[in-house]
């Protein structure tokens, strides 16, 4: 592509849309994450017993195992829900812009 081209597209005001939605997104979700993960921490750091009991009466696993297990799977929730969002809405916007330029 050539120089003409990317200003094209940069003035392009779905363009401006296109990066606004999809960095508003992102953050939302890295939001979610880390908030999830410092409270982990946090629980770790200030009411340590309460993720070291056990699931239950004579069981090895404990709690904290869970609350680890459970954060692994978030990531991979948010993952899925970007991908999603990308592939629906932001993959659109993208090719109509492109429309637009050529």
């Amino acid at each position: 592509m050539t120089n003409q081209i990317h200003e094209r597209i940069k003035a392009n005001p779905k363009f401006q849309e296109l990066c606004a939605k999809r960095s508003s997104f992102a953050w939302t979700l890295s939001a979610v994450m880390l908030i999830a993960y410092y409270a982990f921490v946090a629980v770790i750091a200030f009411f340590p017993a309460s993720l070291g009991t056990p699931v239950s009466e004579g069981a090895i696993t404990s709690v904290g195992i869970y609350v680890g297990l459970a954060l692994i799977i978030l990531s991979f929730i948010l993952t899925g829900i970007y991908v999603q969002k990308a592939n629906g809405e932001f993959d659109a916007l993208n090719k109509e812009i492109l429309d637009e330029v050529k």
